[in-house]
């Protein structure tokens, strides 16, 4: 297993070893003893899949009280996965990190909390896999808008035409339209 450092402090990527032969491949999706040592020490608390169909944009969503962090990969298919800084007081609030996840390389995203996470799915369908540090609270639920034109995420929309997005998404505020209490804080300490 491989972890490496992203744009943004305490984004990683990890690239799990897979086993593979004919039948097909084998790989750990978490390991708690082997993770803790790579750097990654979570308690997991709640198991989350969802299965979207191309052109399908979820996002951009986190929780205030009851920040999660996230480990995050696709199990079938292909997204653009976003992550972006909402930390009040962070030296990189506002700003985003964005890369393909799919089932051809395995790669995992470790989301520490504090941050909006989103994505958009690039294949027919897709199975997006995620295990969180805090249970789904409904009333701790928010988000960003997913075209915020201040964070300027640079969707790959070009082939798919407008995303598939719930209301409630399009509904978002942009990251300046939130209100601070309504931001988790940037602990330096991270």
């Amino acid at each position: 297993m491989k972890v490496r450092e992203l744009s943004l402090p305490g984004l990683k990527r990890i690239e799990p070893q897979v086993h593979g032969d004919r039948r097909g491949y084998f790989l750990e999706t978490w390991q708690a003893e082997r993770f803790a040592a790579a750097g990654l020490s979570a308690n997991f608390v709640q198991d989350n899949l969802s299965r979207s169909e191309r052109g399908s944009l979820r996002g951009l969503h986190y929780q205030l009280p009851h920040a999660q962090g996230k480990l995050v990969w696709v199990g079938l298919g292909q997204v653009f996965d976003v992550v972006v800084d909402i930390r009040r007081g962070s030296p990189h609030f506002g700003r985003w990190h964005g890369e393909v996840l799919s089932d051809q390389d395995h790669h995992q995203l470790f989301i520490p909390p504090g941050f909006a996470h989103g994505f958009l799915v690039l294949s027919e369908t897709a199975d997006f896999h995620y295990k969180c540090t805090d249970t789904y609270h409904s009333e701790a639920e928010h988000g960003v808008l997913w075209s915020d034109p201040q964070i300027a995420i640079s969707w790959p929309l070009a082939d798919l035409g407008a995303p598939i997005i719930s209301t409630k998404d399009a509904a978002q505020p942009t990251l300046a339209q939130v209100p601070d209490d309504r931001l988790p804080a940037f602990e330096s300490d991270r």
